[in-house]
């Protein structure tokens, strides 16, 4: 179950919550009892492994070729 970061629209106030994906109430605010509205934070990507940067795919052995005429330098 995923947490949930949840801000009051009056008073400011900052929470998170433990809430299922299918649950479709909206929690109030746990100091005035107000409307509150989700806050997306960040999220933290990894990449691991080959493939996901530029030199993981160039070809070393490939001559240089000039761009604008198709010729190997």
């Amino acid at each position: 179950m995923p947490i949930y970061k949840y801000k009051c629209k009056s008073c400011g106030h900052e929470f998170e919550e433990l809430r299922m994906v299918s649950d479709t109430d909206i929690p109030k605010c746990e100091k005035c009892g107000s409307e509150v509205k989700k806050i997306f934070g960040r999220v933290g990507v990894k990449f691991k492994g080959s493939g996901f940067y530029e030199n993981d795919y160039k070809k070393k052995d490939k001559p240089k070729q000039d761009k604008y005429i198709g010729i190997e330098a």
